[in-house]
């Protein structure tokens, strides 16, 4: 047990019996102020509230433009005249930058099939770069939606496709004359961009659409398809076109585009670095999504695809743990779902965890909010999440063979017909009308974004990490005066949290925000009450000058036959009778695909297999002990991260989503241990930096 923390009450997950309770009497962590939006320097791109629209699934305005096709369950009719229509409706959500997927023209083939029209539909594979689909609508029309955006204070991303095209996009030139290669494979109606061939061309799209239409920016489409050397380049194209250009904003200020770009790189956090940030000396883009975060957050209030989840709120401290393969000039993006995920609704179902009727369904949602309102960095919603959609009937993985004429396939099964309060979904239908729960849990993500406004420190602040246990999770938010304290249940259990002023360095009374109760400093302590998925704000109205005070421990080396790095080999095996290693999205590690030999086990008898491996950089990473021919998957138990130095249960851990988190905090040579039981189905495991 920590010695700063006493644990009681119910077991996790039940909402019978007497609340949870935990007393905390340190801070876990130092103040962590190294990534870009955690130094509180204000930079706009911190304090993005992104709302992502799927074009063709969104909302049917204008009966002339139609794809009438697609992938998932929507209409397959939506068009920019539909994204015009809901932009009060999308502001109101308390967003203020919109992103739209592509929108570039995908021209038919002779005698393409439905499945080549499908993917026209999506955008993702386009022919003529510099105009808009006519299914969507017209160039003119485009002007109109980004103008109508940036007078109600809203940025405005194209989504950039630079790394693949539909084979026939050589046919059509840019305006200075430029051609894509026609040598690079990907399959089916696809091409692969060639770079350094495709440089210029794409440097000019990334520049058009800034300069013509005066976006903001770009989400930059499987990122990892660009060499990395090549975004320095295709990022300054599209500073310098920026700054070439301006418009008239909602405050009736003349400013210039953004020119912010994200990246989807659907990896571990090694492969996010080295793909999308590059490095400190050769820094390449500043933002990317941050998948492994979104991957703790749904592991911990629902379950992730593959159905594993329901876990302790201390998965979402190993999620920001991750960010520490991140250089410093990372700006991480944090999404709940994107048209390639399953919907969190539809999650909750999944982990049999709640259903639409239930008020745990809406609670589970507005937790994972309050996650995201707490995040330092940009954020992004991606459309009916912040009315709680799903895709009614949905819940478990559907077959892969036939998943795909239903529309419902994990990744496609979230394009759904959009459900915007006030706008027909359809030409000639009704005006959507919310149900009151829907109603409500809009009203409180629009809360949650107005209070990301009115605190700079939640988006753009360092972070301190107070305390995380099966249940609860204490973070403190910090930018100039500015200092907030976040407090999260994420069980279905009540919770009564006594935590000390000196671990949250506040000497007076905690002020609730979002109409929450205050609460007041006794004998040096709080006492929190926190309802099951609650999460709490606090202005901490009395900061002390010492700051949150952490306490003794914590140290890097552990004690024992498993945090020896000296210990000598015997010859054989071992019990498993098989080469085992460390799997895992390191850099190196192919994403869990290498076995390589710096990372393979040796046996050192006693049941005990040892690999001494040498960190050479603060980074983080996940992570099992398994053989090459993935017979035997080994890994923390119940999915918890790994706490360096500290001997932890182990158990088998076969499929997608048991992984374990590792961060790595300072670099060194560290000794990777595991003791295999008698029955070879679990054991103990312990990370430990040697002497």
């Amino acid at each position: 047990m920590d010695a700063g923390v006493e644990d009681g009450g119910v077991d996790a997950g039940t909402d019978a019996g007497a609340p949870y309770t935990a007393t905390v009497s340190v801070a876990a962590t130092r103040t962590d102020s190294r990534l870009a939006c955690f130094k509180g320097n204000g930079e706009p791109e911190c304090g993005l509230r992104l709302y992502q629209v799927m074009v063709e699934a969104f909302v049917d305005a204008d009966s002339t433009a139609d794809s009438n096709t697609g992938y998932g369950t929507s209409h397959h009719k939506g068009d920019l005249q539909g994204v015009i229509n809901s932009l009060d409706a999308i502001k109101s959500t308390g967003v203020n930058a919109l992103w739209l997927t592509p929108i570039f023209n995908s021209v038919p083939m002779s005698g393409q099939d439905d499945w080549a029209s499908r993917l026209d539909a999506t955008g993702y594979f386009a022919s003529d770069y510099f105009n808009v689909d006519p299914k969507f609508g017209t160039n003119a029309r485009l002007k109109e939606l980004v103008e109508a955006a940036h007078a109600r204070g809203l940025y405005v991303f194209l989504d950039g496709v630079f790394g693949h095209y539909k084979v026939n996009a050589s046919d059509y030139a840019s305006p200075l004359g430029r051609k894509l290669s026609t040598t690079g494979e990907q399959g089916g109606t696809g091409r692969r961009a060639v770079y350094p061939g495709d440089l210029d061309f794409f440097k000019e799209v990334a520049a058009h659409w800034v300069t013509e239409y005066k976006i903001d920016g770009w989400r930059l489409d499987q990122a990892a398809q660009v060499p990395v050397q090549y975004w320095d380049d295709l990022r300054t194209a599209v500073a310098t076109a920026a700054a070439d250009v301006s418009y008239t904003n909602a405050a009736g200020q003349s400013v210039h585009p953004l020119g912010y770009m994200v990246a989807e790189i659907w990896s571990g956090p090694a492969d996010i670095a080295s793909n999308g940030y590059g490095t400190t000396a050769s820094p390449a883009l500043r933002s990317t999504f941050d998948f492994p975060m979104r991957y703790s957050l749904v592991q911990t209030l629902a379950v992730e695809e593959s159905g594993t989840g329901n876990r302790g709120a201390s998965n979402l401290q190993a999620g920001y743990q991750s960010q520490l393969a991140y250089p410093a000039h990372a700006m991480p993006n944090l999404m709940l779902t994107n048209h390639d995920l399953v919907r969190f609704g539809d999650l909750l179902q999944r982990g049999a965890l709640a259903q639409p009727g239930d008020s745990a369904w809406w609670a589970r949602h507005k937790a994972a909010f309050s996650v995201m309102a707490e995040y330092s960095g940009p954020i992004t919603l991606y459309y009916g999440d912040e009315v709680g959609q799903e895709l009614p009937g949905f819940a478990a993985k559907e077959d892969n063979a036939t998943c795909a004429l239903r529309g419902v396939c994990d990744d496609h099964v979230s394009r759904t017909s959009a459900i915007v309060e006030g706008v027909p979904t359809t030409v000639g239908a009704p005006a959507t009308v919310l149900s009151p729960a829907q109603a409500d849990l809009k009203h409180y993500v629009a809360s949650l974004m107005a209070l990301r406004e009115a605190h700079p420190a939640l988006a753009n602040g360092s972070r301190t990490h107070i305390y995380s246990d099966d249940n609860v999770f204490i973070d403190r938010k910090d930018k100039g005066t500015d200092n907030v304290l976040y407090v999260l249940n994420v069980k279905a259990t009540p919770a009564v949290i006594t935590v000390a002023g000196t671990a949250i360095g506040s000497a007076g009374p905690l002020v609730g925000l979002l109409g929450g109760t205050d609460v007041a400093l006794a004998d040096g302590r709080y006492v929190i009450e926190l309802k099951p998925f609650d999460g709490r704000f606090f202005d901490i109205a009395s900061p002390t000058a010492e700051g949150p005070q952490t306490g003794p421990g914590g140290g890097l080396s552990g004690q024992g036959p498993l945090a020896r790095c000296d210990a000598p080999t015997v010859d054989g095996l071992g019990p498993l009778g098989k080469e085992m290693f460390i799997r895992g999205s390191y850099v190196g590690g192919d994403n869990f695909g290498a076995t390589p030999a710096n990372r393979r086990f040796a046996y050192k008898g006693d049941n005990l297999y040892q690999v001494v491996v040498n960190e050479p950089d603060v980074t983080a990473y996940t992570f099992k002990f398994a053989s090459a021919d993935w017979s035997t998957e080994l890994a923390v138990s119940g999915g918890a991260p790994v706490v360096i130095a500290s001997e932890q249960p182990m158990s088998l851990a076969a499929g997608p989503g048991k992984e374990s988190s590792l961060a790595i905090p300072e670099a060194g040579d560290y000794v990777f241990s595991f003791r295999i039981n008698a029955t070879k189905n679990g054991g103990e495991l312990m990370v430990s930096k040697c002497p």
